[in-house]
């Protein structure tokens, strides 16, 4: 080899070995020098990580006219290497979870993968001021994640991957409809695809999901319950007093919803059915067992106050559910629980009008263009009567765990099938 050719080589060589060195060690440099990040701070991390750090990014309000004027987004990022693939959780909700020192998605370690966890725009930490509610939209999240993944691969430019749980499931489907060249590969946990605020296929599955028994045995209940309304109204309304609930509507509709939101509760977590009290059982066991099931403080102003955002982008955008009252009509207080979302549920002085395009165009995408999208759902999940569909072609899976609920994840998969997942999941981002 001449000289000079040996020369460069090994120049060459060096400038490979110190660059990748320092793009794992200089995370914290890397950040320092973005113009839109406003904050970093060093946090206690779990142990699998190399540094962790909690920072604010400045993103528009609108994306589409940032004269609108911008907010602060918390992030959290958790470095393993650089040269790994990058796990982006699309939160769609706050994320002060990931504040927590050994908070940790299953997935980073299953990929030896970096971490970036993105709360939702209008929760938590990054709530714009003054609030304008007409920024909140499936879209401009979609582009703060968008906005989030190009900075951010500047650092780690190896295969990134979005996941979210539940809303968050919603929200990383939507970021990969609007952006599918973002990331790899999808994971979206329990995610619904609804089209109306009250989608209606919601109620049908709790009409069929589990035992005939089991089923009868819960709408029992919730009858006793009503039909012993005389006793339970003044137990409900000491509960509240005690932790300062107010509500939107009567405490005798309040009982109401309680009582219908029971059966949905239920599946949703996986209570078990021989746990339910016989109708014989004392009052207060009926109502400590109603209570425990489907509290209160979801239908409170206090309780609910965190999910107001939520409900919005439910009434405007992503759909919710509604209830099934033949059972109860004889015994219920209220007249009808159609538009109880936007009667009841929405932040106070707002209103919005539904619209079924983005559920529809992330709909299209699912069956058209995806690939490597994992979705995965629990079989008694009332939320898997609006599970999303994937085309077979494209490296695409859906897993519907047997028993499972809305706390279905890889890790609770029986073992082969979840052994046999997470290699799938490896090869997308290798």
């Amino acid at each position: 080899m001449h000289p000079i050719t040996a020369k460069l080589h090994w120049f060459l060589v060096l400038f490979l070995l110190t660059t990748g060195t320092a793009l794992s060690q200089n995370l914290l440099q890397f950040m320092q020098a973005q113009p839109e990040i406003s904050s970093i701070k060093a946090i206690d991390g779990n142990h699998f990580f190399n540094q962790c750090y909690e920072i604010r990014i400045r993103q528009p309000l609108n994306h589409q006219d940032t004269t609108q004027g911008f907010f602060l987004q918390r992030v959290f990022v958790s470095d393993k290497k650089a040269d790994r693939p990058v796990v982006l959780i699309t939160e769609g909700y706050d994320a002060n979870y990931a504040a927590q020192p050994n908070f940790i998605h299953e997935l980073s370690p299953m990929l030896e993968a970096n971490q970036l966890c993105v709360e939702h725009r209008y929760f938590g930490k990054s709530v714009p001021d003054p609030i304008n509610w007409e920024f909140l939209t499936v879209e401009n999240a979609a582009r703060d994640h968008h906005r989030i993944v190009q900075l951010f691969k500047k650092h780690y430019q190896e295969k990134w991957l979005n996941t979210g749980i539940s809303k968050g499931g919603q929200t990383a489907l939507a970021h990969r409809s609007f952006f599918p060249n973002d990331v790899s590969a999808t994971v979206a946990y329990v995610a619904p695809l609804n089209f109306g605020v009250e989608d209606g296929r919601h109620e049908h599955f709790l009409n069929q999901v589990g035992s005939d028994e089991c089923r009868d045995k819960i709408r029992s209940f919730q009858r006793e319950i009503l039909e012993r309304r005389a006793q339970m109204l003044p137990l409900l309304t000491d509960y509240a007093n005690q932790r300062n609930y107010t509500f939107p509507m009567p405490m005798d509709e309040t009982l109401d919803y309680i009582v219908l939101e029971y059966a949905f509760s239920f599946w949703q977590w996986g209570h078990n059915c021989n746990a339910i009290p016989a109708d014989t059982a004392s009052t207060e066991a009926l109502f400590n067992n109603l209570i425990r099931i489907s509290s209160p403080d979801y239908f409170s102003y206090q309780g609910s106050a965190h999910f107001r955002a939520f409900f919005y982008q439910a009434a405007r955008e992503l759909g919710y559910y509604g209830y099934d009252t033949q059972s109860f009509a004889d015994l219920l207080s209220l007249q009808s629980t159609q538009g109880y979302v936007n009667q009841f549920m929405l932040p106070l002085g707002t209103s919005t009008t539904y619209c079924d395009k983005t559920s529809r165009q992330v709909d299209q995408f699912l069956k058209s263009d995806a690939r490597n999208v994992v979705l995965i759902y629990g079989e008694v999940d009332p939320w898997s009567a609006t599970a999303a569909t994937v085309r077979k072609r494209g490296n695409n899976h859906k897993i519907v765990q047997e028993d499972g609920n809305h706390a279905t994840r890889i890790g609770t998969l029986p073992e082969q099938k979840r052994e046999k997942l997470i290699r799938k999941i490896n090869k997308m981002v290798r």
